[in-house]
């Protein structure tokens, strides 16, 4: 490791958060990128992604930007950013040794050079713990207490009343026990819920006390995915974006849930085949679907799902807060402790399981 230690930030940061990322220690030398450089175009595509073009507000010209930008690339040991980027990365920043991802996945990486290099890789898992666990229980109240028909009612000036379900004994079925799944079955267990969880490295169904997981009545394996599904009022998805999770909920899978089951997906929307579940959605196989990813997103206009009564969608934002780059930091600047000491790193990515 050189003495000094060139972190590149390729985030917008708020001033506090620099602060706090100087304060690391002394070796660390960083640069932050500007808007016009976050955004500068190679060859008609952007180098640094996002949503959306966001114009450059700081004078600089797409030019200039992509001259500046080079030096930096080519100095750059550890970069912190989102996972869109260029694909002739590792040609340009020769010297970079660590990439530390602000998202939980890694899927948008999966097929370029940079996910088969040698490169350390780390995500941000684990903060999105707290706002996703909110999401998937205000999704499950939402159903529960038929909160859509009531917005439905109040629009048309309509008083429609009705019986609203409860959640104490119910089931939710976790398909991807990790932080998140961890965090719902904590709030779901507090609401007097039971809780099934699936985990990749579980090799036999246990009790949560056998696991040492108190949050969880049952510990599953990946081969018990149909027992969850018939035992859930609510399947809440999880998992990591993989070879092995792509498509994993299909027709077969959505026919063993109960009529009055509601499915929950947070995780990639790959992970259920979407014309399968609108065929069920629309023929009252299943209750209900809460949905924030999709297999194509921004989701079309033609898209059925839109219209679509027991769907509640929103766009791909459960894990968004006010507080995600403070949250993205705060884990930065342990890992770039561990990395000033020679520690292992927290989040890093195993190439063999895709995240």
């Amino acid at each position: 490791m050189t003495e000094r230690i060139h972190v590149t930030l390729a985030l917008p940061l708020a001033d506090e958060l620099h602060d706090e990322l100087r304060d690391v220690d002394s070796r660390l030398e960083f640069t932050a990128l500007t808007s016009a450089q976050r955004r500068s175009y190679r060859g008609g595509r952007p180098l640094w992604g996002g949503y959306g073009d966001v114009p450059a507000t700081d004078g600089e010209s797409p030019e200039e930007a992509a001259a500046a930008l080079e030096p930096v690339l080519q100095r750059t040991e550890v970069l912190l950013c989102n996972p869109i980027l260029p694909e002739d990365l590792l040609e340009r920043a020769s010297g970079l040794r660590w990439l530390q991802l602000s998202s939980a996945g890694i899927d948008r990486l999966a097929d370029t050079s940079i996910a088969r290099s040698e490169l350390t890789i780390t995500t941000a898992s684990g903060i999105h713990a707290a706002t996703i666990s909110e999401y998937v229980i205000g999704m499950m109240i939402a159903f529960a207490k038929r909160l859509p028909d009531a917005i439905r009612s109040q629009s048309e000036s309509a008083w429609r009343p009705y019986w609203p379900a409860e959640l104490e004994d119910q089931t939710v079925g976790i398909v991807g026990a990790g932080n998140i799944g961890t965090r719902v079955g904590l709030v779901a267990k507090a609401m007097g819920m039971r809780v099934l969880g699936i985990r990749r490295s579980v090799e036999r169904r246990m009790t949560g006390e056998e696991a040492g997981d108190p949050n969880l009545d049952q510990l599953l394996p990946p081969g018990d995915l149909p027992y969850l599904l018939r035992e859930s009022d609510y399947v809440v998805l999880g998992t990591p974006l993989t070879p092995e999770t792509r498509g994993m909920i299909g027709a077969k899978e959505l026919a063993l849930m109960k009529p009055t089951a509601v499915i929950i997906n947070i995780a990639r929307g790959a992970v259920i085949d979407e014309q399968a579940l609108i065929s069920s959605l629309k023929e009252k196989r299943i209750a209900g679907a809460g949905l924030d990813v999709f297999s194509q997103e921004p989701l079309p206009p033609e898209s059925e799902l839109w219209g679509l009564e027991n769907v509640i969608m929103t766009p791909h934002i459960s894990g968004g807060t006010p507080r995600y780059m403070e949250r993205v930091v705060g884990l930065f600047c342990d890992n770039l402790r561990r990395y000033v000491a020679g520690e292992e790193l927290v989040n890093i990515v195993d190439s063999e399981r895709g995240y």
